[in-house]
C-alpha cells in the first residue's frame, strides 16, 4: 500500500519544461548583419533573450557578442541605413505641405529608429525617424506617406 502511493505521488508531479536560449555560436563583431551560421540554441531562460534564431537572421549587432554568450534585445537592432556624419535628407511633413532639407546624421541608424541630425544651414538640432528608403522625417510630423 505504501508504495501504490508513493507511484501515485510521482506521477502527479508536474514535467519540468525546458526552455531555450538563442547564443552565440561564435564571436559576432559589432556592426556585423546576424546570419543563421552565426547563432546556436541552448537550453536556458534569460529575460531580454531571444528564443527564436528566425527572430536575429538579418539584424545587425550593435556591440561584440562573445562566442556562448546569450544574445539580448538591447545588442541588436535593423541594420544602419545612416551612418554618423552622413549627409541624409531631412523631412517636415505637415498637412499638404512638405518641406525637405540637407542634414549630417549624428548618430547610425536603421529604419524605424531615431536618429539626431543637424540641418546643415540652420545649424538646428532635430530628431528624426529614418524610413526604409533612408530620409528622416522629422518629430511632429505627419509620418503617414513613407
Amino acid at each position: 500500500m505504501g508504495r501504490g502511493v508513493l507511484l501515485l505521488l510521482l506521477l502527479a508531479l508536474p514535467a519540468q519544461a525546458v526552455a531555450e536560449v538563442v547564443v552565440a555560436a561564435r564571436t559576432i563583431r559589432a556592426r556585423t548583419i546576424i546570419t543563421a551560421q552565426d547563432l546556436a540554441v541552448q537550453p536556458g531562460e534569460m529575460e531580454g533573450g531571444f528564443e527564436s534564431m528566425a527572430e536575429l537572421v538579418g539584424l545587425e549587432s550593435r556591440v561584440t557578442i562573445y562566442q556562448g554568450r546569450p544574445l539580448r534585445r538591447a545588442q541588436v537592432g535593423p541594420p544602419a541605413l545612416i551612418e554618423r556624419n552622413q549627409i541624409v535628407t531631412l523631412v517636415y511633413r505637415r498637412g499638404g505641405l512638405t518641406i525637405a532639407a540637407e542634414a549630417r546624421a549624428l548618430g547610425r541608424a536603421g529604419a524605424g529608429e531615431t536618429v539626431r541630425v543637424m540641418n546643415t544651414s540652420s545649424r538646428a538640432i532635430v530628431s528624426g525617424v529614418v524610413t526604409r528608403s533612408g530620409l528622416v522625417v522629422a518629430r511632429g510630423s505627419a509620418s503617414g506617406s513613407k
